[in-house]
């Protein structure tokens, strides 16, 4: 991510547009600052917001990548808590009343949802208006790519979603979260397709970020969530999965879950080998992903730490895994009883290896044989998934849609941040689990 930081000032100018007025009435202009007409007016100031999205997205404590990892890993199972201190952490570690609208954990995803589809909006419809067309669909691409995302995150979490920023906006369906980003995604590929991105723009942003295959990802992804297994295949379908896509760390800008969790051993481990699942569903023994996701400390307590996407300071964290992307194809098919090529798409990450995987997440087993019916086959799914998108915050999302008992886990859907219920009268009631 060095070229977040070779924006920065950039993004000074920017700050006015995030803040809003509380109680103090006079207006200030700072002469050494970039107006917002300046700003999303001209490539340089729009590329600087940009960059900035996946810097809320992906930096720090307090950012959305880490505090997804953390609500869905209590919630689901997948970790445990080594510190009662971390508040929010332990809220959502006991589960069920516990976890309120005062948990900063929920409270960042929240907010940074809303903070990166403002900015991304405004990415968008600045691109939209330049004469470059090459640079403006890099532009519309990469703000698109994390608007998704945000709008993403809200809907996973979330029973109802704001249908709109602004002031007392009111709510939707969760499942029309992912639609709106899901059209988001198609609008930028259309974008794409019209003008193709150029190498100007792709030399400043962070590196790591295949765009075109990120928004074909997200868009099975979320197709997935809504239960559209057809455009679910076709997405899936368009996605080279011989690519990487990645947010990038390094000395200055460290991997997130690292920082707050693996290097102090103070927040969070794996809870063991079984990733959180019921017997029957947990991981072989010699599954190999067990030794990618966990190392194990055989003289300080816990036992299994964090290796896998939190492992070093350095390491980068994927947007999506091709093992995600074929684990798609297998649910679609399966969903839809086309169950000869539901096993032989989960036979493709059953029997993958570490080398024969661009993250090298390879389970290394022997294929599935014989008859399943759509329920075992839907299981092994399931189980696949767990496995195979460890600590990627997609679990609790699964569970739900696979129908898992509710009493594998501790929240089925979260309660909203207070700071939206006291400042939005339309915030809709808690759920009550």
């Amino acid at each position: 991510m060095k070229n977040i930081f070779k924006h920065s000032l950039l993004l000074m100018g920017t700050a006015s547009l995030m803040l809003v007025s509380t109680g103090c009435k006079k207006n200030f202009t700072n002469p050494n600052a970039a107006t917002s007409d300046q700003v999303f007016s001209s490539a340089t100031g729009l590329t600087g917001v940009a960059v900035s999205l996946q810097r809320t997205f992906a930096l720090g404590r307090a950012g959305s990548l880490y505090n997804m990892v953390a609500a869905n890993g209590f919630t689901t199972g997948e970790l445990i808590l080594l510190n009662a201190g971390n508040t929010a952490e332990y809220q959502l570690s006991v589960g069920g009343g516990s976890v309120d609208g005062t948990n900063s954990i929920l409270a960042n995803i929240w907010a940074n949802a809303n903070k990166i589809e403002y900015d991304a909006n405004n990415v968008i419809d600045g691109a939209s208006k330049l004469n470059d067309k090459n640079y403006a669909s890099g532009l519309i691409g990469y703000a698109s790519l994390y608007k998704a995302l945000a709008l993403g995150s809200l809907a996973m979490y979330w029973e109802k979603v704001p249908a709109a920023i602004g002031t007392n906006a009111t709510f939707v369906d969760r499942k029309e979260g992912f639609n709106r980003a899901i059209a988001t995604i198609d609008a930028a590929l259309a974008a794409i397709s019209a003008n193709a991105i150029s190498a100007a723009f792709t030399s400043n942003v962070p590196a790591g970020n295949d765009i075109v295959n990120s928004l074909q990802a997200l868009k099975a992804r979320y197709a997935l969530f809504t239960g559209n297994n057809a455009l679910a295949l076709s997405a899936a379908n368009a996605v080279d999965l011989t690519k990487k896509s990645t947010m990038n760390y390094d000395a200055v800008s460290l991997n997130p879950i690292f920082e707050t969790a693996t290097s102090t051993n103070n927040v969070f481990q794996p809870v063991d080998s079984t990733f959180g699942l019921p017997v029957g569903l947990a991981p072989a023994t010699n599954d190999r992903r067990i030794i990618f996701y966990t190392s194990i400390n055989p003289t300080v307590a816990p036992r299994f730490r964090i290796a896998g996407f939190g492992a070093s300071s350095a390491t980068a964290f994927p947007i999506y895994l091709p093992g995600e992307i074929t684990l798609i194809k297998a649910e679609a098919f399966a969903r839809t009883n086309d169950l000869t090529n539901a096993l032989i798409e989960l036979n493709k990450v059953v029997s993958k290896t570490a080398a024969t995987d661009p993250f090298a997440v390879g389970a290394n087993l022997p294929a599935l044989t014989g008859t399943f019916t759509q329920a075992q086959l839907l299981d092994q799914i399931y189980s696949n998934r767990c496995t195979e998108l460890f600590m990627s915050g997609l679990k609790l999302e699964d569970m739900r849609r696979f129908g898992r008992a509710i009493t594998e886990r501790k929240r089925n859907l979260f309660p909203y941040p207070f700071r939206e219920r006291d400042n939005n009268k339309n915030t809709p009631a808690d759920p009550t689990f």
